[in-house]
C-alpha cells in the first residue's frame, strides 16, 4: 500500500496541473449529476485540433525537421539577446495568424532545441516565460488569434476594425513590456558546437510519435471543460455570478481567468452580460497572472517541464512574476483608458 501511496504521490507531482484539474471536476460532478450531457460541456474542436497539432509537431520531431531548420537559424544569430528576441516575437507573429496555442506548441520545442544547441539551457526559464506572453499578446492583434476572442467575437458582432482597436493599447503596452525584458538578457556570443549528421530513425516510427504526445494535457482541458459545464449548472453560483458580473466585466473576466482560464471564462460571462467589449478586455488582460488564466499557459509549460522537471519550481516562480506584473500594467491602462488619459 505503501508502495501504491508513493507512486500516486509521485504522479501528483509530475503531472500537478492535471491532478488539480481532475480533482476539481470530480468534486463539481457531486453537485451536478453526471449524464450523456457532459458530453455536451467539452469543446470538442479544441480537443480535436490539440491532439492533431501535437500529432503532426511529434511527426516533424521525428524526422529532424527541428533540428535542421535549428541548425540553419543559428548560423545567422550573433548572440543571445537576438537568439531569444527572434524566438520571442516569432510566437508573437504567428499567434496572430495561427492562435496562441499553435505557436506555442511549434515554437517552444524549437526554443529549447535551439538553446540547448548552443549551451544555454539556463535561458529557457525566462524565453519561455517570455514567448508564452508573447504568444497571449499576439492572439489579440486579430480575433482569430485565440479561442476566447474567436467566441467573443461570434457572440458580440463587434466589426473586425473596432475589435482590434478596443485591444490595441494594450497589445502596444504589453509589446513595450517584452521589449524592455529582452534589454536584461546578455549579449554573449553564440558558439556552435560540431554538428554529426543528421540520421533519421524509421523504426516505429508512428509508434514514437503516438507515444510523444502528451495526452494528460488533453485530459486536462477536459477535466477543465466538465468543471466549468457544472460550474454553470449549479443554481446557487449561477446566481451569485449574475450579481458580480453584471456592471464588473473588466475586473470579473480578470478574476474568473485566473481559476478557470480565459476561455471558459468568456463562455461563462457572455452567457450573463451583453457588456461584450468589457468583457473582451477583461479575459485578454486575464490571460496573464497565473499558469491557468490561459490555456496557451498550460501548453508552454507542460512542453519545458516534460523536458525539464527540474525547472517546475522556477519556472513557475519566473513566469507568474512576469505575468502579475503585466496583468497589474494592463489593468492600469485599462483604468487610464476608462478615464480618458488615453486617447483611444
Amino acid at each position: 500500500m505503501q508502495i501504491n501511496m508513493g507512486n500516486l504521490a509521485d504522479f501528483f507531482k509530475k503531472e500537478i496541473v492535471f491532478s488539480i484539474s481532475a480533482i476539481l471536476a470530480i468534486i463539481s460532478c457531486f453537485f451536478v449529476r453526471p449524464s450523456i450531457s457532459y458530453l455536451n460541456y467539452i469543446n470538442w474542436d479544441t480537443v480535436i485540433l490539440l491532439l492533431a497539432i501535437m500529432v503532426i509537431v511529434e511527426i516533424l520531431k521525428n524526422l529532424s525537421v527541428f533540428e535542421i531548420l535549428v541548425r540553419k537559424f543559428l548560423v545567422r544569430v550573433g548572440n543571445t539577446r537576438q537568439l531569444v528576441l527572434f524566438l520571442v516575437f516569432a510566437c508573437f507573429f504567428s499567434s496572430i495568424f495561427i492562435t496562441n496555442d499553435v505557436s506555442l506548441i511549434i515554437f517552444v520545442p524549437f526554443s529549447i532545441l535551439a538553446l540547448k544547441k548552443v549551451g544555454r539551457i539556463d535561458l529557457s526559464i525566462f524565453t519561455v516565460s517570455l514567448q508564452t506572453i508573447a504568444a497571449n499578446v499576439g492572439c489579440m492583434v486579430l480575433p482569430i488569434g485565440a479561442p476566447h476572442n474567436i467566441v467573443m467575437y461570434t457572440v458580440s458582432d463587434i466589426p473586425f476594425e473596432s475589435f482590434f482597436l478596443l485591444l490595441l493599447p494594450y497589445i502596444l503596452i504589453s509589446i513595450v513590456f517584452l521589449a524592455v525584458l529582452g534589454l536584461f538578457i546578455s549579449k554573449d556570443k553564440i558558439t556552435l558546437p560540431e554538428m554529426q549528421k543528421i540520421e533519421i530513425n524509421r523504426e516505429n516510427f508512428m509508434k514514437r510519435v503516438f507515444l510523444g504526445v502528451d495526452y494528460y494535457l488533453l485530459l486536462t482541458f477536459i477535466a477543465l471543460f466538465i468543471l466549468i459545464g457544472n460550474l454553470e449548472n449549479i443554481p446557487a453560483l449561477s446566481e451569485m455570478f449574475k450579481r458580480c458580473i453584471m456592471g464588473n466585466e473588466v475586473i470579473a473576466g480578470i478574476v474568473a481567468s485566473q481559476v478557470i482560464s480565459n476561455v471558459p471564462a468568456a463562455i461563462l460571462l457572455s452567457g450573463f452580460s451583453a457588456n461584450y467589449e468589457a468583457i473582451i478586455i477583461g479575459i485578454n488582460i486575464g490571460g496573464f497572472g497565473t499558469l491557468i488564466a490561459s490555456m496557451a499557459n498550460l501548453i508552454s509549460y507542460k512542453i519545458l517541464i516534460r523536458e525539464y522537471d527540474e525547472f517546475k519550481v522556477k519556472y513557475l516562480t519566473v513566469f507568474t512574476v512576469l505575468n502579475v506584473i503585466l496583468l497589474i500594467i494592463l489593468f492600469i491602462v485599462y483604468s487610464m483608458v476608462k478615464s480618458g488619459t488615453f486617447g483611444f
